[in-house]
């Protein structure tokens, strides 16, 4: 039977105390949830939510402080705000919306949460794992990358050219030959230039007048 995966993000002064309350209680409901505690609701930013979705949780509860009773004043507010705009963007991606909760349980209401998460955990179990579709190539988290294997084929070894024969078999043979000695004449470095030796000159004798004698 499939087992849906909970992230929850809880307020450590309402929602998290309240789980405290039920387990000391020994209320039972069921394991499926992974708490994770933040100083207030608003902490919890639309990129955690995508990342839990992205790396193969189910469903995220958000829990947190009933309106005007928060620790920080309005910072429920701004967590309803950003759940209401977040749910059609999920919608956009291909994730159902019904897959994102909001509720609001302090720290008293420790029967409340028992049966908050057994009512979540129901409906994501009715909904089945979480499958992006089209965009699971593209988006899905680890879950998708397991499931359908690396996304492009193998590349095919390519077929070797069929053998030449005949003249064209000695063309194929000698022009490489030819290609080889011409690169090897555009390479060949110059010889570096000598200068010719300077000829040697017989030493001019100066003419001496010879002397008249009378």
């Amino acid at each position: 039977m499939f087992e849906p995966r909970i992230v929850c993000f809880f307020c450590r002064w309402c929602t998290y105390a309240g789980a405290d309350l039920a387990g000391t209680s020994r209320k039972q409901y069921p394991p499926n949830g992974v708490a994770v505690r933040v100083n207030c609701s608003c902490r919890v930013d639309p990129q955690h939510i995508l990342w839990a979705f992205h790396e193969g949780a189910d469903g995220v509860l958000i829990g947190g402080c009933h309106p005007n009773d928060c620790h920080y004043q309005d910072g429920n507010y701004k967590t309803m705000r950003r759940v209401a705009l977040l749910k059609p963007l999920l919608a956009q991606m291909g994730i159902e919306p019904d897959r994102l909760r909001l509720e609001w349980i302090s720290a008293a209401e420790g029967e409340k949460l028992v049966h908050v998460m057994s009512d979540f955990v129901g409906a994501v179990r009715k909904l089945g794992p979480l499958d992006y579709g089209p965009i699971a190539s593209r988006v899905g988290g680890r879950r998708a990358a397991v499931k359908k294997g690396p996304s492009t084929p193998p590349a095919k070894a390519a077929a070797k050219p069929a053998p030449k024969k005949g003249a064209a078999a000695k063309r194929a043979v000698t022009a490489p030959k030819k290609q080889v000695r011409k690169t090897a004449a555009r390479t060949a470095k110059p010889a570096p230039h000598r200068p010719a030796p300077a000829k040697k000159t017989a030493k001019k004798t100066p003419k001496t007048a010879k002397k008249r004698t009378r």
